[in-house]
């Protein structure tokens, strides 16, 4: 078995696991400000998406070797996820969660509407991609944009108001 495939996978489980935690309580914090959820019908099947490519990359990429360049672009990622999530402070969660309130317009989002769908986009071809399964970035890029293309229709229709106003 690989230790370098081992500790990049433990580090994902992790990471998605903590940025689980830390949903939740933002959006317990949201929602008791008055804010209120659209799009949660898809939300279960966003859910089971990436479930799905992260048992993908333990059975196919466990003990697999360890691409440096691939890893090296991992870690950028991470740093612009940090950039995003601190950003966003208490209002990052996993869910749509709409707060009236003025849009967060500072760090990336000054830049770009959705940094952290471009994050994701990015990351769930690159994570593969270090364990060098292609066809796992390849099928699951196919499937997250079909997601997206859902999630930021409902996420605009529903910010559209406020960013009008």
């Amino acid at each position: 078995m690989s230790l370098p495939s081992v500790l990049f996978l433990a580090f994902i489980i992790v990471q998605r696991l903590s940025e689980l935690v830390i949903a939740r309580r933002n959006t317990a914090r949201l929602l008791a400000r008055g804010a209120h959820e659209v799009g949660a019908a898809h939300y279960p099947v966003m859910v089971a998406m990436h479930s799905a490519w992260i048992l993908c990359l333990i059975v196919f990429g466990l003990g697999q070797p360890v691409h440096l360049g691939w890893l090296a672009l991992f870690a950028v990622l991470q740093v612009l996820r940090i950039w995003i999530l601190t950003s966003l402070g208490g209002r990052w969660t996993t869910r749509i969660i709409i707060l009236e309130e003025p849009l967060v317009a500072r760090g990336p989002f000054k830049y770009v509407s959705h940094p952290n769908y471009m994050l994701v986009v990015a990351e769930i071809f690159v994570a593969p991609m270090v364990l060098g399964l292609l066809w796992v970035a390849v099928l699951f890029t196919v499937l997250n944009a079909a997601m997206l293309w859902v999630r930021i229709g409902v996420e605009n229709k529903a910010l559209a108001p406020m960013r009008a106003g």
